[in-house]
C-alpha cells in the first residue's frame, strides 16, 4: 500500500491516480482488513425497495454504519430487522464507490439477547393493540360440543398425542390435524396458512370444516416460540372465522397469538379440556335433570289432585241438587192421571153441548156440495178452452201450408238462379284471365329456352363436331384420329370423310322421339 504513495522522483509531485483506481485501492484495503466482522448496534432506518434487497443503518450513541442485506439473504433471515431493535449483525465490510462510503454486507442477523426480543415483542403488541386485533369484542364464544376439531401442530410431537388422549377420555370427537413446523423459519408461514386453510374449507364438503381450531405447541425458549409472535400468525388468528384456542408453551409462556385467539389455554391438554365437556358428567347431568323432571311432574300432579279435592269440597252435594226436583217430579206424576181424566170429561161435556154439530154429517154434505159446484164450473169452462186450442192449431197449420205453396217458392228459386248466373259469369272471367296468364308465362319460358339453347350459337356461324359414335369433339388431335366426322350446322348435319379412307356409311339418324305428353295447360 505504501508503494502506491511513495514519490519515485524526489523533488517531483506525487504520482496521479484516477478516481476509480483510488476507490479500488480503498476497497481492497477495507475488504482485506475486515473480511469477517460481528457488529452490535441498534437498527435505525430500514428500507425495502422493490428489488428485494434490504438497506438499513446500525447505530450507537456516537456513530452510524450503513448496511445492506442482499435479496437472497434477506428472504432467509430468521429474524427480520425492525427499527429500534438491537441486533448482532455478522458480515463483511466493503465500500460503495458510487457514493464514497463504506458499508457492512450482512450475512446473518440475530437479536442482541432476550432483551432485544422482548423490546420488539412489546412494540409489536402495542402496534396490534392500537389496531384493535386484541379487542374483547372480536372474541367469539367456543361451541359447546364441536363435531370436528382442527389441530395445528407438529404431527410427530407429544402435543398431538396429549390432545387426542384427553379428547378420548372426555368426549371423543373427529380431529383434523394440519401438520406444521412449530419452530424455526418455516413456523410462521406454515401456521398462518394452516389457519387460513381450515377457514377455507366448505361446510358439508368432502373434508369437513372444523367447528373449533386449536393451535398447540409445547414449551420452549423465547427464540423457539418466536414464530407465534410473527405478525402473519397473529393476523391469521384474529381474522379466523372459526373460534380458535391458543395453546402455545406452558402456563408461564406468553405469545402474541394468545391475545389474538378467542381463548388461551395454559397447556395443550387444557385446550382439549376447553374444547369438549366430560361425557360422563353430561350423562350424569342429564340423568339428574331427568330425575328432577320426573319428581317435578309427580309433585305437580299431586298438587293438582289436592287442589281438585279442595275445590270439590266447596261444591254442593249432587243429591242435594236433584232432591227437590225429584220431589217435584213425584208430586206431578201423582197428579197427572186425575188431570187427564178431568180434561177428557171437560171435552166430552163441551162436545155434548153443541160443538159436536160442527163435526156431524152436515159438515160432510156441505163439503161435497162445494166440490160439486166447483167441478160444474170447470166443466163449463172446458168446452170453450178446447175450441180455442183447436182454432190456434188450425191457424198454425194454415200458415205452414201457405208457406209451402209453389207461388211462395218461386221467388227463392228465381233468386238462386240469378246468383248462379252471376257466379258463372265470374268463373268465365277468371278462367280467361288464368289462361292468358299461363300463356304469357309459357311464352316467357320459351324465350328463355331459345336464349340458352346452343342452336342460337349455331345461327351465329358456329358448328358442333362429333365423331362416328355421336360424341362431341373439342380437341384438334382427337379430330385427326377420326376417319369420319359429323358436323352440325344451323340448317342440318354433314358428314366429313378423310381422303385416305373410304367414305364410311352414313350414320343413320336416330329417330327423334316425340316429346312426352305434358297435357294441356288449359
Amino acid at each position: 500500500m505504501s508503494e502506491l504513495f511513495d514519490d519515485p522522483d524526489p523533488g517531483q509531485n506525487a504520482p496521479e491516480f484516477t478516481v476509480t483506481e483510488l476507490s479500488g485501492a480503498v476497497k481492497r484495503a477495507v475488504e482485506g482488513g475486515f473480511p469477517h466482522v460481528r457488529v452490535r448496534g441498534e437498527v435505525g432506518r430500514v428500507s425495502r425497495p422493490r428489488s428485494g434487497h434490504l438497506y438499513l443503518d446500525l447505530k450507537d450513541d456516537r456513530a452510524v454504519l450503513a448496511a445492506v442485506v442482499w435479496k437472497g439473504v434477506a428472504a432467509g433471515l430468521r429474524t427480520q430487522p425492525e427499527e429500534g431493535m438491537e441486533v448482532v449483525a455478522t458480515g463483511r465490510l466493503t465500500t460503495f464507490p458510487g457514493q464514497s462510503r463504506y458499508q457492512l454486507v450482512i450475512e446473518h442477523v440475530a437479536p442482541a439477547g432476550v432483551g432485544a426480543l422482548m423490546a420488539m415483542l412489546e412494540k409489536r403488541k402495542a402496534q396490534m393493540t392500537a389496531e384493535g386485533l386484541f379487542d374483547a369484542e372480536r372474541k367469539r364464544p367456543l361451541p359447546f360440543l364441536p363435531e370436528v376439531i382442527g389441530v395445528v401442530t407438529s404431527p410427530s410431537g407429544a402435543v398431538i398425542r396429549d390432545i387426542l388422549h384427553r379428547l378420548r377420555d372426555r368426549f371423543p370427537r373427529k380431529v383434523l390435524v394440519w401438520p406444521v413446523a412449530v419452530q424455526g423459519e418455516k413456523c410462521a408461514p406454515e401456521v398462518s396458512r394452516a389457519i387460513a386453510g381450515f377457514n377455507a374449507l366448505t361446510p358439508g364438503g368432502a373434508l369437513p370444516r372444523p367447528d373449533l381450531i386449536i393451535v398447540a405447541r409445547g414449551g420452549g425458549s423465547l427464540e423457539d416460540l418466536w414464530g407465534f409472535n410473527e405478525e402473519v400468525v397473529v393476523r391469521a388468528a384474529a381474522e379466523s372465522r372459526i373460534p380458535l384456542i391458543s395453546a402455545v408453551g406452558h402456563e408461564t409462556d406468553t405469545t402474541l397469538i394468545d391475545f389474538a385467539a378467542d381463548r388461551r389455554a395454559p397447556t395443550p391438554t387444557a385446550a382439549a379440556e376447553m374444547a369438549v365437556p366430560v361425557r360422563a358428567e353430561l350423562l350424569a347431568t342429564v340423568a339428574g335433570l331427568e330425575e328432577r323432571r320426573r319428581r317435578g311432574v309427580a309433585r305437580m300432579l299431586e298438587r293438582r289432585r289436592e287442589r281438585l279435592t279442595d275445590l270439590a269440597r266447596a261444591l254442593p252435594r249432587p243429591e242435594a241438587l236433584v232432591a227437590e226436583r225429584s220431589q217435584r217430579l213425584d208430586y206431578a206424576s201423582t197428579r197427572l192421571p186425575q188431570a187427564l181424566l178431568s180434561f177428557a170429561r171437560a171435552k166430552r161435556l163441551e162436545l155434548a153441548r153443541g160443538d159436536a154439530g160442527r163435526f156431524g154429517p152436515q159438515l160432510l154434505t156441505q163439503g161435497i156440495a162445494r166440490k160439486s159446484d166447483r167441478l160444474s164450473a170447470m166443466a163449463l169452462r172446458l168446452a170453450p178452452a178446447l175450441s180455442r186450442s183447436v182454432d190456434r192449431a188450425r191457424e198454425r197449420v194454415q200458415s205452414t201450408a201457405a208457406r209451402l205453396r209453389p207461388t211462395a217458392l218461386a221467388r227463392p228459386v228465381a233468386d238462386g238462379r240469378r246468383e248462379l248466373e252471376r257466379l258463372g259469369t265470374r268463373l268465365d272471367g277468371t278462367r280467361s284471365a288464368l289462361v292468358e296468364e299461363r300463356a304469357d308465362r309459357l311464352s316467357a319460358l320459351s324465350r328463355v329456352l331459345e336464349t340458352l339453347s346452343y342452336r342460337a350459337t349455331l345461327a351465329r356461324g358456329y358448328a358442333v363436331v362429333r365423331d362416328g359414335a355421336g360424341a362431341v369433339i373439342s380437341d384438334g388431335k382427337e379430330a385427326e384420329a377420326q376417319s369420319a366426322l359429323e358436323i352440325e350446322f344451323r340448317d342440318g348435319a354433314r358428314v366429313a370423310v378423310t381422303p385416305s379412307d373410304a367414305p364410311p356409311p352414313k350414320r343413320a339418324k336416330a329417330a327423334k322421339k316425340p316429346p312426352p305428353d305434358q297435357g294441356s295447360l288449359f
